[in-house]
């Protein structure tokens, strides 16, 4: 038979059948380079005497191939399985403030800044579920909080007051 490079051109575009007839639609390469190694192997391995090379060559091909399919969606499976029992491992949220700070309560806040800083810390609702709740959009909510956030810092750095050390001599603050 002749040299390999003649036999490569020739059944490349073999290779592309096969790719797309096994609905491959990621790592092209990956899977040109199974069926370049499978036809080698079995332009090697091929007996003149027991037949026509083309058969044997497309069954080798889509072989390799499939068997690269099946050991991808395993490691995928088992990947999968792995990342599902990290999450099951993880412990439970931080536990939620049970009140406010006091130095909280002198801060220039409105009546609805001071219960979105509850449902947030106290209650530990996410933005996803207070926006729902208040029936206004995910960005919306996100910019209440922001601006929220950002009074309670401007009021922390005007007043020392909530860092002052305790008694203890640490800083007593939330």
């Amino acid at each position: 038979m002749e040299n390999f490079e003649k036999v490569l051109v020739q059944y490349e575009p073999m290779i592309s059948a096969l790719i797309r007839k096994l609905h491959i639609y990621r790592d092209y390469d990956g899977f040109r380079q199974v069926g370049k190694i499978a036809l080698w192997q079995a332009w090697r391995k091929f007996d003149e005497e027991k037949g026509n090379f083309t058969p044997f060559a497309y069954r080798s091909m889509q072989g390799a191939m499939l068997d690269e399919l099946k050991r991808e969606s395993r490691l995928a499976e088992r990947m999968l399985i792995a990342e599902n029992e990290q999450f099951e491992r993880l412990e439970d949220p931080l536990p939620v403030a049970e009140e406010m700070p006091e130095w909280l309560e002198a801060a220039p806040l409105t009546l609805n800044e001071r219960l979105l800083l509850d449902e947030l810390f106290l209650n530990g609702k996410s933005v996803v579920e207070l926006a729902e709740a208040h029936n206004i959009s995910l960005a919306g909510m996100k910019k209440r909080r922001e601006r929220t956030l950002k009074k309670v810092k401007a009021y922390m750095e005007e007043t020392d007051d909530c860092f002052r050390p305790a008694e203890n001599g640490t800083k007593d603050h939330w």
